[in-house]
């Protein structure tokens, strides 16, 4: 076992990345119904925040081009990703294009994009953003959700895409 860095030691951005890709984490697609129409952007962390009230929180790199216009939607859908949804994954990680063109989809109670086939869903109106680090830490409270026929997530473990539960 290593040892710890002595206290007050610079900790380098890519050995915490490093040593944060030991903790897996959902895969999920934020969406959001705006001015412009449906928009959405894959989100790696995504947590729990409390049971009561419920609410749920996500984080979403300052860079983002999709966040600015979903920020101020007042509300947001969280599709957990299931295994197989690689393709999908791969359609909301990068920036621009058309996202929703030749995609299926619902609206949730508010009326943001369910995307189909996903482990779970959580739609939640947002109650505070706020700036922490090089992210944006969105907090919502659940007001609509739902579980896909048991399907396995799809997780981000050690730099790549991951099955649990298989």
């Amino acid at each position: 076992m290593s040892m710890a860095p002595p206290v007050g030691t610079h900790v380098e951005p890519l050995v915490l990345r490093q040593v944060l890709g030991h903790v897996p984490t959902a895969v999920t697609v934020v969406t959001a119904a705006t001015e412009s129409g449906p928009a959405g952007l894959v989100v790696g962390s995504f947590v729990s925040v409390s049971l009561t009230p419920p609410l749920v929180g996500i984080f979403v790199d300052e860079r983002s081009t999709s966040w600015p216009s979903m920020s101020g939607a007042g509300s947001f859908t969280v599709n957990v990703l299931a295994h197989d949804q690689r393709e999908l994954c791969a359609r909301f990680a990068h920036s621009g294009g058309a996202k929703f063109a030749g995609l299926s989809w619902w609206e949730s109670p508010h009326g943001n994009p369910v995307l189909p086939g996903t482990t779970a869903w959580l739609d939640c109106v947002v109650q505070q953003i706020q700036r922490l680090g090089d992210h944006y830490f969105a907090v919502g409270e659940v007001v609509g959700l739902g579980m896909g026929d048991a399907v396995p997530p799809m997780v981000f473990h050690r730099g790549a895409l991951r099955t649990v539960g298989l």
